[in-house]
């Protein structure tokens, strides 16, 4: 595996529009910030011959050196980075011209998101970047703690400007948000990843906003300053949960209870907590299997990559599970295969749903993969459904068996492989940024034009609810809609999510993690 050299040099000045950059070769840019003369244009051109040098531009005006870097380290060797911030832009060079396209490859069928924001990678018309490092030395300290990871070691502290960073680490205790969490993100995920920095004392999960998020404490302030400088702006799996790394004002955790939301590891005794699930051991050890959990600090070769692009892609560390999930304490009056399939699409593709003949209050869904299985457990089990709290488990069964042909099973097993609704068929698809637990805020699409606030209001009432707020958005096309309780949101979605609304608009709806 290739890893990224130490000797990186990084180039950066914050907020200039007048940048120069300066060809001592026709195949070689340098920036300098003091001579002014023979300035070069930034290319705007859609199209020019490969080159290691990429071009990303349209980032996100608050974009970090790491979330830069992490566009390319899946890809092989990163040798170079230049930020243009007030042009919102910037020039990366890869250790070789065949990353390189292996990269662009990649995004042409993938869009590349940071932050949420599309942004655009092309071949720069330049073979060779060289940069003046003392442009900006933070951008050199962090990527170093980044190669340092890479190589599998700790950042190096012999190095001043690296010691002046992390000595000014205010706590040891880090806020961490997950963006893009299109799979599952756990404790002791969250444990095996941050504690290649140092010693991870205590971890609290909890949702804020329709947001996964986590409180770690490190045993030392300087350990929480290397994991933010290294890991703000990554990737947990390939292309998706992205860590949004800060201080908390916190400076120590309290921490009662061992379980799956919290830990405290100096103190193994705590009980698991009254109506808290205790950690399940199986899953814990799914989670422990492979260490290599941060897919954008193990470069992807360009066979994966290629896998990536054409929609194949799995997590790394894929806990090797079949993909079925069995499901119990169903409400069996009310409960059908479509309504299973409308609600655990949601966070995968169920391909089937068999409602057990002798036990009709439980159901096997066969998801797409382990990975989306995972997901729809996480987000579902505990939730309220008809009445009743479900239990979302993985099954022991590797696929659900239709009936033989010829037996009646009353319509309890149905074979959803080919529907045209799985919202995840398509490589690259929007819906993968726009999962979110289950929310009595509901999003709204595809709504036409001539339906109105009141017809919407009318429609989810009828559902079974009280619809509390209303918001249209994006002119017409698209509405948030609250209803009173997580429990009926979910009702709604599943009754209404495809519903015929005339003019060939099928209603198409979705958790969101706004509120109104």
């Amino acid at each position: 595996m290739e890893s990224i050299v130490s000797d990186v040099a990084v180039g950066m000045k914050r907020g200039s529009d007048d940048l120069s950059l300066y060809s001592t070769s026709p195949n070689s840019v340098t920036a300098n910030g003091n001579d002014s003369s023979k300035k070069l244009r930034v290319e705007d051109r859609m199209e020019s011959p490969p080159s290691r040098v990429l071009h990303i531009r349209k980032l996100p005006s608050e974009v970090s050196e790491t979330e830069v870097i992490a566009l390319g380290i899946p890809f092989g060797k990163v040798t170079n980075i230049l930020m243009l911030k007030g042009k919102n832009q910037a020039f990366l060079e890869l250790g070789t011209e065949e990353a390189a396209v292996t990269m662009v490859n990649y995004y042409t069928a993938v869009m590349p998101q940071v932050r949420n924001v599309p942004v655009f990678i092309q071949f720069s018309n330049h073979k060779e970047l060289k940069t003046d490092s003392t442009l900006n030395q933070r951008a050199q300290a962090v990527l170093q703690a980044v190669s340092a990871v890479q190589d599998g070691g700790s950042p190096n502290s012999d190095n001043s400007t690296l010691d002046s960073v992390l000595a000014h680490a205010p706590s040891p205790v880090l806020r961490i948000i997950i963006d893009n969490m299109f799979y599952p993100v756990t404790l002791d995920v969250l444990q095996q990843i941050f504690s290649k920095f140092g010693t991870v004392m205590k971890i609290i999960t909890f949702t804020k906003n329709n947001q996964f998020q986590a409180l770690l404490q490190f045993s030392e302030p300087v350990n929480a300053q290397q994991a933010r400088l290294s890991l703000d702006g990554q990737n947990i799996y390939n292309s998706c949960c992205t860590l949004r790394i800060d201080f908390s004002k916190l400076v120590n955790l309290n921490v009662k209870y061992n379980n799956d939301k919290s830990r405290d590891y100096t103190r193994p005794e705590l009980p698991a907590g009254d109506g808290q699930p205790a950690l399940d051991p199986a899953m814990a050890a799914a989670y422990n299997k492979d260490s290599s959990l941060l897919g954008a600090i193990n470069p992807m070769s360009a066979a994966a990559a290629a896998a990536a692009a054409a929609g194949r892609m799995v997590l790394s560390g894929h806990s090797g599970c079949s993909g079925v999930l069995l499901v119990s304490n169903l409400n069996e009056e009310m409960v059908t295969p479509q309504s299973l399939f409308t609600l655990f699409g949601v966070y995968g593709d169920a391909q089937r749903v068999k409602i057990l003949y002798n036990k009709k209050d439980s159901a096997l869904i066969q998801m797409s993969d382990g990975n989306q299985a995972q997901l729809a457990m996480s987000h579902l089990n505990g939730q309220k459904m008809y009445g009743k709290i479900i239990r979302v488990t993985l099954s022991k069964h590797q696929a659900v068996q239709l009936p033989r042909e010829g037996l009646d099973d009353q319509g309890l097993t149905k074979d959803f492989t080919n529907s045209p609704l799985h919202r995840f068929k398509k490589p690259g698809s929007k819906n993968f940024q726009n999962i979110f637990p289950p929310s009595a805020t509901l999003h709204l699409s595809n709504v036409p034009e001539d339906v109105t606030e009141e017809d919407l209001r009318l429609l989810f009432s009828n559902a079974g609810g009280i619809v509390k707020a209303f918001k249209f958005f994006q002119g017409h096309k698209m509405a948030l809609l609250q209803m009173s309780t997580v429990e009926e949101a979910i009702q709604a979605l599943m009754d209404l999510h495809n519903y015929d609304m005339g003019s060939n608009h099928h209603l198409k709806v979705s958790f969101s993690k706004s509120t109104i």
